[in-house]
């Protein structure tokens, strides 16, 4: 049996950093995939697909610290499906993906989250703990989408 997903997307918001009751540091992302191809007509049609990830310990603390809205992001994991209760008591499940791997692949953040050379050699100042990145912005920082890099060469897989 096989339960894998890899994924590359950006993040459709900053990561959301806590920590269980027994104090293992854990980070929620939401990202974005997308996909685009022609219907009967000729018309393009893309379509975005949307993400939980969950990260946990040193992994998640280099999530919060380096990644924000918009970040471009690889994640090798598997899905987990959670039951949980709502405020009616209701069951209710959620599907995620649980991460053991996250690469960045924005230029400064390129190398893996729980490598020490995952921190941006530039711009890490910030507010609040959460490192900015400084961008020129002219610089060029690769297509918004996986399905705009028909060309790339560096796709980690």
């Amino acid at each position: 049996m096989l339960n894998k997903v890899m994924l590359i997307g950006r993040l459709g918001k900053d990561p959301e950093l806590r920590y269980t009751a027994s104090g293992i540091s854990m980070v929620t992302l939401r990202m974005a995939t997308d996909e685009s191809y022609v219907d009967k007509e000729g018309n393009k049609v893309e379509r975005t697909e949307w993400h939980s990830v969950v990260v946990f310990q040193r992994q998640a603390e280099n999530c919060a610290n380096y990644l924000g809205k918009g970040s471009l992001i690889y994640v090798e994991g598997s899905l987990q499906t959670r039951k949980w209760q709502d405020q009616q008591g209701q069951d209710r499940y959620t599907t995620e993906v649980k991460a053991q791997r996250i690469q960045f692949l924005d230029r400064r953040g390129g190398a893996e989250a729980g490598d020490n050379d995952s921190r941006p050699s530039e711009g890490a100042a910030g507010r609040g703990g959460k490192s900015q990145q400084r961008r020129d912005p002219q610089e060029d920082l690769g297509p918004a989408f996986p399905s705009e890099a028909s060309g790339m060469d560096d796709v980690p897989f």
